[in-house]
């Protein structure tokens, strides 16, 4: 299956069923309605692909928030627990799931913030913590990656042109001391990957 979000003002959920010829069509009843405003970052848990988290980033000020979805193969998408689940920042914009499926880290673009959530087994969500970043407000943090042991989280830098790093403990983050890290040729970073 595939989904996908659209921030347009309709906020809704795409959701689409891949057949065996990699052709999609979209799911029975899709576009679902998204729970917040501004869906827009989103991930399978790699520990339960039917679970499907979705960062809300147009809520306002102190009003972000992160949606989990149980999805069907047929691509029916439908609420799990209580979601929304807040995390009192702003704009939560870019999702990542620790390897193992137990933690959800969410960039906050507009606080400048990363807030963790621990997932249960039925795929709601915990508030965990916020860690702020050593490069104060003003930057603009977008896209995060854990490392493949899911011991680091990078998160690129778009204002600064730099990445900063964290220790990641049981869904706490600690920044590294030497964090953020300059780019080679000051390019203007939006995405990462780590291997």
């Amino acid at each position: 299956m595939e989904v996908g979000t659209t921030v347009a003002s309709t906020f809704r959920i795409d959701s689409f069923v891949v057949g065996a010829d990699g052709l999609i069509t979209p799911a029975a009843g899709s576009p679902f309605p998204a729970q917040a405003a501004g869906p827009f970052g989103s991930e399978f848990s790699p520990a339960n692909p039917a679970h499907l988290y979705v960062s809300n980033a147009h809520g306002g000020p102190g009003n972000g928030s992160v949606s989990a979805f149980n999805v069907t193969p047929r691509g029916t998408v439908s609420s799990i627990g209580s979601s929304p689940y807040p995390d009192g920042q702003t704009a939560p914009c870019w999702v990542e799931i620790s390897h193992d499926g137990r933690y959800l880290f969410t960039v906050n673009t507009g606080s400048t913030t990363i807030s963790s959530y621990g997932i249960t087994a039925d795929g709601s969500l915990t508030y965990v913590s916020t860690s702020p970043f050593k490069s104060g407000p003003g930057i603009r943090p977008f896209d995060a990656r854990l490392d493949p042991e899911g011991r680091w989280l990078y998160v690129v830098d778009a204002a600064t042109a730099k990445v900063s790093a964290f220790a990641v403990s049981c869904g706490n983050l600690t920044e590294l001391a030497q964090s953020p890290f300059a780019i080679p040729g000051g390019a203007t970073p939006f995405g990462i990957v780590a291997n």
